[in-house]
């Protein structure tokens, strides 16, 4: 075989043998991408179904404490669900959690609701702008005396929900998440305090002198799953398509 000869035919060995790793990696890359869409269909189904039962939740009818409670001790889920409770607010022990409304930056004001059992239940009031943090700036809402509260219980959380939230100020009394055990424990409740296991958020009743601002649960749950699954699906059938056309042109070609 001439030196010519045997150059001619390395180029098309080296193509076919990357005919033949395409080929066989191919399929697994198409695998992998139709399992992610499958996934994000999954994922999709559970959003889906979580915001129906938010949705439900925060338009049923409210329940007392002690249910809240119990169904609380059963499932450890009492999220979003309407709450009445009676009690009076430990005013001097609120704390605030930094928080933005309508476009305005403030503060949630978390108070602590002394139970008529002599238990502890922190309550998210509602939201103060910025410059009113001090309540001295607000003193018609530092009610005093029994009152009833109807709001949306929510989880407590264990940790801090992400690394790029900055760490909570308990001296400034500033927290970025809701850390729920130091709030009460830096809101000088007497010793041997007992709290609620979860927290309160009060509805829109208008407060006395218009501040806190209540019913400011927000519910944010992205569901971009269907574009997540429409993408991985689609780089499937393009990595379907690119492989399908290399063996045609390869066929044609010999």
């Amino acid at each position: 075989m001439t030196d010519a000869a045997e150059a001619s035919r390395v180029p098309g060995a080296r193509s076919r043998r990357r005919l033949i790793l395409a080929l066989v990696l191919g399929p697994i890359g198409i695998v992998i991408l139709l399992g992610l869409g499958t996934w994000q269909v999954q994922r999709l189904h559970w959003k889906e179904d979580l915001l129906h039962t938010i949705e439900q939740r925060m338009h049923s009818a409210p329940i007392s404490l002690a249910d809240a409670e119990m169904r609380f001790t059963e499932t450890g889920d009492v999220n979003y669900v309407p709450v009445t409770v009676s009690g009076t607010f430990f005013n001097q022990g609120e704390r605030h959690f930094f928080s933005t409304w309508e476009g305005q930056s403030g503060f949630d004001v978390y108070t602590p609701l002394r139970l008529d059992d002599g238990r502890y239940l922190l309550v998210n009031r509602g939201f103060v702008p910025y410059d009113r943090k001090d309540p001295a700036t607000r003193p018609q809402g530092q009610v005093t005396g029994p009152v009833t509260i109807t709001g949306l219980a929510r989880n407590p959380l264990s940790a801090k929900p992400s690394r790029i939230i900055p760490d909570n100020e308990p001296k400034e009394n500033i927290f970025y998440w809701k850390d729920r055990d130091t709030m009460a424990a830096t809101a000088g409740l007497p010793a041997g305090y007992t709290l609620v296991p979860f927290l309160l958020d009060a509805d829109k009743t208008p407060n006395p002198g218009g501040l806190p601002v209540g019913g400011v649960t927000i519910v944010n749950l992205p569901n971009n799953h269907l574009q997540y699954a429409i993408t991985w699906y689609g780089l499937a059938a393009a990595l379907a398509g690119v492989l399908l056309i290399s063996l045609l042109r390869r066929l044609k070609a010999e």
